[in-house]
């Protein structure tokens, strides 16, 4: 399957796989592996575009047990003597975004955190079942009166959690992840949404647990391809 994506041998394939599951940015992988740039660039985008389809397939079925919501800003600048919490008020793009305690991340460019943007989005994605965990943005005000009668929240200017479990670490450490993974490639303003859901599936898992799941994505691919 891998000889077949390309002229490569298979242990170059693997090899860019392997650069690509580590991190590693196109030019510094055309050195590694050694293969031309442009080559690279093209099998980066194949995986990407895999990930990304791969991801939304992830959230077809809605959550049922505990889930973290926040909302975080990427790329622009603060406009100055404009107010805003860690980017509200400002220029930068907002992705909401789901964390479901021990398993996956989902994430959503937005147009704005407003209380209609994050309502349609959780009760879409959450079961009224399931508990919520937020801060006290008033974007979340009223998912009780739609019945989601477990949601609870922590106030972020007194404290982080309150020591019985109410807090919203899990989605906050994911975007501390995705922007400091952005940030290595100086930040992304092409393809973005194909950079989050990448990072949705990176996020908590070894480089090991990264190449053999890609691996099997290609392997599904090639065999839809075929059939």
């Amino acid at each position: 399957m891998l000889v077949r994506l390309s002229k490569l041998s298979s242990f170059k394939v693997k090899k860019v796989i392997w650069c690509f599951c580590v991190d590693i940015d196109a030019t510094k992988a055309s050195l590694i592996v050694p293969v031309n740039r442009n080559t690279i660039n093209r099998f980066y985008r194949l995986f990407r575009t895999l990930i990304y389809y791969h991801q939304l397939q992830e959230f077809k079925r809605t959550i049922k047990g505990e889930a973290e919501c926040d909302e975080a800003y990427f790329g622009g600048k603060r406009r100055r003597g404009v107010p805003g919490k860690r980017g509200r008020g400002t220029n930068k793009q907002p992705v909401f975004g789901i964390f479901e305690r021990n398993g996956r991340v989902y994430t959503e460019i937005v147009t704005n955190c407003r209380k209609p943007t994050l309502q349609k989005i959780i009760r879409g994605k959450i079961s009224p079942k399931a508990i919520i965990h937020t801060d006290k943005w008033r974007g979340y005000d009223g998912l009780v009166d739609v019945g989601y009668d477990k949601h609870f929240r922590i106030n972020h200017s007194e404290e982080f959690s309150d020591g019985s479990g109410n807090h919203i670490n899990g989605i906050e450490n994911f975007w501390s992840f995705t922007k400091r993974r952005l940030a290595k490639f100086n930040g992304v303003k092409v393809n973005f949404e194909y950079h989050l859901k990448e990072s949705e599936w990176r996020y908590a898992k070894t480089k090991d647990q990264l190449f053999k799941e890609l691996v099997v994505l290609l392997k599904e691919s090639s065999r839809k391809t075929v059939s």
